[in-house]
């Protein structure tokens, strides 16, 4: 989302849905997103919980969906899933925290219910890929702008996720020890649980799915309460800071997925904050208005010199209207002040791609190169290394990474063609020819399992 998305439906998306055996639904479709900023932010909040709760922090995996839901749940092993609505609803950083180290509580506790095989269909790669910002993957047109993945309300229901009251419970005092454990409070989990009885009494029959799937009787709120209000961090409250980068998520995530006209509503000119000018300057950008969204970027830009994100946007903010070579400079910025991002890199090398000029490219595959070390299954990355690699003449590295690429999307008959294309053309014990090898093998085991599965 800083680099956030415009929608626009992948052509694959119909046949992951169908493997996660989730309707789609039209008219209020979902989108798994990609957005360093968020995740970072996630990250920052959910790593001390994990690590409090015996978990590898690494070992879990953290999606955004783009669903306004005050909703988050986990599934298939160690996946959390957490809706853009429990972001922008929350008031504090502690409301989301809490929701986390209580999804957390299902985790540990063995309460998922028996969904690995859907979920893990839904976890591949190519979901993985999609850049907020960086464009569709359209069956290879990337060009054709940023992808989402509709998943449908049936996902919001979550159906497959039904907890008892015993595990409920259950996962509310693990909330509580992991919380104690990072030295927070269990008040924004309490203030969480107040909000959606709330929503349960004004909205009547429109029930939200959290409410659905995780069961609010009075008597477990009650003993939530007593315990959470006995701990010594109960008045422990949010900083400042964490709470001003809250509202500037928020404020990207209104301003990327409601319509602008909505986003000027929520964040009017009389609004001076920095949260109200990052909102109105995505509204400005997504409608097109560039002479209004560039000043916007760049009266933060000038008060914040070292936030990567409003670089980022700026340099989507040029990419998408055309100027190729102006939007070079601020990802590139955006990439020295944080260089362990790999979507950021993703984002230079598009925009060098596109200028055509082999130098560029070149240093596109540099870019491409250093993000798919940082993470090694973006099929995105790989598909966008395929072509810098295919526009400088390199077939055989075309193919290489093409493999890759096709691995991470689940094709795995395109990536063992492609794979043998390029063994072909690598000197045998070479690292490119060991790596051709590698997916070779991986993707020959793997569409053996799925030809298996199916008989």
């Amino acid at each position: 989302m800083g680099t956030m998305l415009r929608e626009a439906f992948v052509r694959t998306a119909a046949a992951v849905a169908a493997a996660l055996a989730l309707s789609v639904s039209n008219a209020a479709a979902q989108s798994l997103l990609r957005d360093a900023e968020i995740e970072l932010m996630l990250r920052e909040y959910s790593d001390p919980i994990f690590e409090a709760a015996g978990l590898t922090p690494e070992a879990v995996e953290i999606y955004l969906i783009g669903d306004p839901s005050l909703n988050a749940f986990v599934a298939g092993g160690l996946k959390m899933f957490v809706f853009t609505g429990l972001i922008t609803e929350a008031d504090t950083p502690n409301q989301i925290i809490g929701v986390i180290a209580h999804e957390t509580g299902h985790m540990t506790g063995g309460h998922l219910a028996r969904s690995d095989e859907a979920i893990a269909k839904a976890s591949r790669p190519i979901l993985l890929s999609l850049a907020l910002g960086i464009g569709a993957i359209a069956a290879g047109a990337p060009e054709a702008g940023i992808g989402i993945l509709g998943l449908g309300q049936s996902a919001a229901q979550a159906n497959y996720l039904k907890y008892s009251r015993g595990q409920e419970a259950s996962a509310d005092q693990a909330a509580v020890t992991f919380l104690d454990a990072t030295g927070q409070s269990s008040r924004g989990l309490l203030e969480f649980f107040q909000k959606l009885s709330s929503r349960r009494v004004i909205s009547g029959y429109r029930i939200n799915p959290y409410l659905q799937t995780h069961p609010l009787p009075a008597q477990r709120v009650t003993s939530l309460d007593q315990r959470a209000q006995r701990s010594p961090y109960w008045n422990r409250r949010d900083d400042p800071q964490s709470i001003e980068e809250l509202r500037l998520v928020q404020a990207k995530i209104h301003g990327f997925l409601q319509d602008p006209e909505t986003t000027m509503r929520l964040y009017p000119p009389e609004n001076t904050s920095d949260a109200a000018e990052y909102a109105r300057s995505i509204a400005y950008y997504r409608a097109s208005q560039l002479d209004k969204a560039l000043p916007a970027i760049d009266g933060l830009i000038a008060k914040y010199p070292d936030n990567p994100y409003y670089h980022e946007l700026k340099g989507q903010m040029l990419f998408e209207h055309g100027e190729v070579e102006a939007a070079i400079a601020p990802h590139k910025r955006s990439t020295e002040l944080a260089p362990t991002e790999p979507l950021l890199k993703v984002n230079v090398a598009r925009a060098l791609i596109a200028t055509e000029n082999a130098a560029n490219v070149q240093a596109a595959v540099t870019q491409l190169r250093a993000a798919v070390r940082l993470e090694p299954e973006n099929g995105f990355a790989w598909a966008e290394m395929a072509r810098a690699y295919d526009m400088l003449g390199n077939d055989t590295m075309s193919f290489l990474a093409t493999a890759e690429a096709r691995y991470a999307y689940g094709a795995y008959g395109d990536a063992i063609s492609f794979a043998r294309r390029a063994q072909a053309g690598l000197d045998r014990g070479t690292t490119e020819w060991r790596q051709a090898t590698d997916i070779l093998a991986a993707a020959v085991s793997k569409a053996s399992a799925a030809g298996a599965q199916r008989r």
